[in-house]
C-alpha cells in the first residue's frame, strides 16, 4: 500500500472521528434556548444602543429571562412598549433611575478663545488633529457637530454658537455621543443629578479665564459650600455619588465662571456670583 493511500485513509478515520466527537458534544452539552427569546427580541426596540448595560437588545433579552433585569431597564422603549414586555413576561414593569448625557464644556465661540480658524474636514476628530481646530483651550468643544450627527434620537443640536445643547427628555442614554466625541467630553449620569461641572480642563489659576471666560479655576468654594456631595479630582469639582439625600442649590452660588450648574428639568442655571457684573465679584480665587 502507498504511503499516499496510507495519508489519506489516516485523515478520513481522523475525520470520521472528530464528526463523532462533535456529534456526542452537541448532544450532550447542547443547551435549550428559551422559546420565549426571540419574542422578547421582537417587543425590543432593535437600537443595540446599551443604554440599558447590555451589549445589544438580544443580550438585554436575555437578561430579562433570568431574572438580572427589568423592563424599565430599556431607556429607549416607550411607556407602553415596557408594559407589553412586562405582561409577556408576567413580572412588574420595574423601576429605573433614568440616565441622560451630559457635556462637560460650556465654552462656545462668545466665551472661548480661538487662536486660528480651522478650514479643514467638518468633523471634531478631524479638527482634534489638526491643533485642537484652533482653539486655546485644548480640553474643549470643537464645535463641528460629530456628536449631533451620531444621535439616531435627535437629541442634540448645535448651538449657533458652536456648542452642543442635549435635550434631556429626548436623550436615551445610548452613549453614543460619548463615543463619537474626540475630547471625552460627553458623559452618561443619573438625570436626578442636579449638580453638573460643566468644564474639563484639568489646569487652575485665574490665567485660565484668559483662554476661556466659563472655566473652572479650581477656587474650591463648590466643595467648601457642598463638602458632602462634591470633592475636588484633578482640579475639578466631581460629584460624590454615594452622598445621602439631594446636594444644596447653594454649590453653584459663589462659582465666579458659572462652571458649575444646577441642572433641573433639562435647564442649566448658574449661580448668583456668575451674573453678578464682574466690579462686583471681588477677587475670583478667595473663598
Amino acid at each position: 500500500m502507498s504511503g499516499a493511500l496510507v495519508a489519506a485513509l489516516a485523515l478520513a478515520g481522523l475525520a470520521i472521528l472528530l464528526s463523532g466527537i462533535l456529534l456526542l458534544a452537541g448532544r450532550f452539552l447542547h443547551v435549550e434556548e428559551d422559546q420565549r427569546l426571540e419574542k422578547l427580541v421582537n417587543l425590543l426596540p432593535g437600537t443595540n444602543c446599551g443604554a440599558c448595560g447590555q451589549p445589544g437588545c438580544r443580550a438585554f433579552a436575555e437578561a430579562l429571562l433570568k431574572g438580572d433585569a427589568a423592563p424599565a431597564g430599556c431607556s429607549v422603549s416607550s411607556d407602553p412598549a415596557r408594559q407589553r414586555i412586562a405582561i409577556y413576561l408576567g413580572v412588574p414593569v420595574g423601576e429605573a433611575d433614568r440616565k441622560v448625557a451630559r457635556l462637560a464644556c460650556a465654552g462656545d465661540r462668545n466665551t472661548a478663545r480661538f487662536l486660528a480658524n480651522y478650514q479643514g474636514q467638518p468633523s471634531c476628530a478631524a479638527a482634534a488633529v489638526v491643533d485642537d481646530g484652533g482653539k486655546a483651550c485644548a480640553w474643549g468643544c470643537l464645535g463641528l457637530g460629530d456628536c449631533e450627527r451620531s444621535c439616531d434620537f435627535d437629541a442634540i443640536r448645535m448651538s449657533p454658537l458652536g456648542l452642543p445643547i442635549v435635550d434631556e427628555v429626548a436623550c436615551t442614554a445610548c452613549g453614543d455621543c460619548v463615543r463619537a466625541c474626540p475630547k471625552d467630553l460627553f458623559s452618561i449620569v443619573p438625570e436626578q443629578q442636579p449638580l453638573w461641572v460643566a468644564c474639563n480642563n484639568p489646569l487652575e489659576g485665574n490665567e485660565l479665564l484668559e483662554t476661556c471666560k466659563v472655566a473652572c479655576t479650581a477656587c474650591e468654594r463648590c466643595v467648601r459650600d457642598a463638602p458632602q456631595w462634591l470633592r475636588l479630582e484633578s482640579n475639578l469639582p466631581v460629584n460624590v455619588n454615594n452622598a445621602p439625600g439631594k446636594p444644596p442649590r447653594k454649590a453653584i452660588d459663589r462659582c465666579p465662571t458659572g462652571a458649575i450648574v444646577w441642572i433641573e428639568n433639562g435647564r442649566p442655571e448658574i449661580g448668583a456670583s456668575a451674573r453678578m457684573p464682574q466690579a462686583l465679584r471681588g477677587p475670583r480665587a478667595t473663598a
